[in-house]
């Protein structure tokens, strides 16, 4: 699953994803955590709009009131069948929650949980495929949240992410040519786009354990980790002849 990410700044989103709308705004951060507010690109009258929303969904049925369970992370393989995810889905509610790159974390033979930072080798920012909700409280009050989609990881990230409740996962990160897709697209078309990217575009190193903490949040947290070389992207696969 992916449970932290960082920012970039917001002109370079902009730049990126041509927005026709403008309704956020925030710094570059280092430590995105879960029920955290972040910036998120969809679709409103027919044009694209960036605005703020509370990572972690709370669907409409549930008045205001986040659920005891996590649902930062919307996994592929129940969009259509898990009651928290079937709403947002049938209602076309999809979105893209904008990263400069995120981390995951190893268990290593020691017991130690060592983090790592991910990023794309060929884009300074990207986009994860998420889904949004609104639900009212009982009060008025009105919460937009987001959840990223996951699906099974490719060979750079199922070498890193082998903790955890669902180990082997990774964001859907959709290329910059499934953009609209995912937004505006027909179902069919949307999950066409949900596909693991590419491990020869990603890059992978160790960093502190500082990032643990979200309380921290600077660039020293995507530094690689004293005495460490970055990880290499595997090589690509050679096919049988």
């Amino acid at each position: 699953m992916c449970g932290r990410y960082i920012l970039a700044q917001q002109a370079k989103f902009e730049r990126e994803l041509r927005l026709g709308r403008i309704h956020w705004e925030f710094t570059a951060r280092y430590n995105v955590a879960p029920s955290q507010s972040v910036p998120v690109v969809r679709m409103t009258d027919g044009a694209c709009e960036g605005v703020m929303m509370r990572w972690g969904l709370i669907p409409f049925f549930a008045h205001g009131v986040p659920p005891k369970y996590s649902t930062i992370n919307a996994t592929i393989e129940k969009l259509q069948s898990a009651p928290v995810w079937r709403g947002p889905w049938t209602r076309s509610q999809r979105c893209i929650q904008v990263a400069a790159g995120f981390y995951e974390w190893h268990l290593e033979a020691d017991g130690r949980k060592q983090p790592y930072f991910i990023h794309l080798t060929d884009h300074d920012v990207f986009g994860f495929a998420g889904l949004w909700d609104r639900s009212a409280a009982a009060d008025g009050t009105v919460i937009d949240s987001c959840a990223l989609v996951t699906l099974p990881a490719n060979e750079l990230l199922r070498g890193i992410h082998n903790t955890g409740s669902h180990p082997g996962r990774m964001p859907a990160i959709l290329a910059p040519a499934d953009f609209s897709l995912w937004l505006e697209g027909s179902a069919p078309q949307a999950q066409a786009a949900l596909h693991a990217f590419p491990a020869r575009r990603m890059a992978a190193y160790r960093v502190s354990t500082r990032v643990n903490n979200p309380r921290n949040d600077g660039p020293e947290l995507i530094e690689p980790a004293r005495d460490e070389e970055p990880v290499a992207p595997p090589p690509p696969a050679r096919h049988a002849r």
